[in-house]
């Protein structure tokens, strides 16, 4: 059996997430794992570096699985995507042996997007949040980067499997506007060694809430403090959030030691 690495891009509007379910829920999990069967004739099962929401997309999710293939690699590739849906489709693949794409990770990014428009923009429903309103970025900004550093994020979210450790450190977490044509999208950027369970999400909510005047900078930074999941308010809507990228150490060099397992 040969391990394989690939990168995944999906639009997860038609899957309940990434993590596979009972028959009947799909996944992006299961649609891959049954995508690689159909062509390898072999069961297998598929790791991801993160188990992304129902709704949430990906353009860099990161993938292992072992297949018993006797063609190249980019013939295994053309197969795959040619057997995938249309809103699933593998970026590149590459032969990696002793590769785990959750363990092996040292970071990862998230971007959500949020649309301040005044009227309905069907075009980006599947992949904005439309607000209409216009936000306060600087405002948000300067909630967003209190977040920076090791923290215990217990506010913005749990752990994974319901146990462990509610701290992360976050690399970076920044708004940045670009205009559209009929209003302006606002576009957060937020990378970490790893995420609890919807705590992005969380947090884009209470950063908007900070943007639409209605929490102040004290109040946003009391909450988060408090480390208390009850403080953190709404999720933002699952269609705005997009998996970006994972970061990994060059091939043959040792697990970061700092893993934790990643929503």
């Amino acid at each position: 059996m040969t391990r394989y690495r690939a990168t995944v891009a999906y639009d997860g509007t038609a899957y309940e997430g990434w993590q596979r379910l009972s028959p009947g829920h799909p996944s992006v999990q299961a649609a891959l794992e049954a995508a690689i069967a159909q062509v390898s004739r072999q069961a297998v099962e598929v790791i991801g570096a993160g188990r992304t929401d129902s709704g949430v997309h990906a353009i860099g999710q990161v993938i292992a699985f072992e297949v018993d293939w006797k063609h190249s690699t980019e013939a295994l590739l053309k197969a795959i995507n040619h057997a995938l849906p249309r809103d699933i489709a593998l970026q590149d693949l590459n032969l990696q042996d002793d590769f785990h794409p959750r363990f092996d990770a040292l970071s990862r990014t998230y971007g959500y997007q949020v649309a301040m428009v005044k009227e309905r923009q069907p075009l980006t429903l599947r992949t904005c949040w439309q607000v209409p309103a216009e936000l306060d970025i600087a405002a948000m900004n300067a909630a967003a980067a209190l977040l920076i550093g090791r923290h215990d994020f217990a506010t913005f979210g749990s752990p994974p499997d319901g146990e462990g450790s509610t701290v992360r450190e976050v690399f970076e977490s920044v708004w940045q506007v670009q205009p559209s044509l009929f209003g302006r999208i606002a576009q957060y950027t937020i990378t970490a060694t790893a995420f609890l369970r919807h705590m992005v999400r969380r947090i884009v909510w209470m950063l908007v809430e900070v943007g639409r005047g209605r929490m102040s900078l004290e109040a946003f930074q009391a909450a988060f403090l408090a480390r208390d999941l009850s403080r953190s308010g709404k999720l933002a809507p699952a269609q705005g959030l997009t998996l970006t990228e994972v970061r990994y150490p060059p091939p043959g060099t040792r697990r970061p030691s700092h893993y934790q397992a990643s929503h």
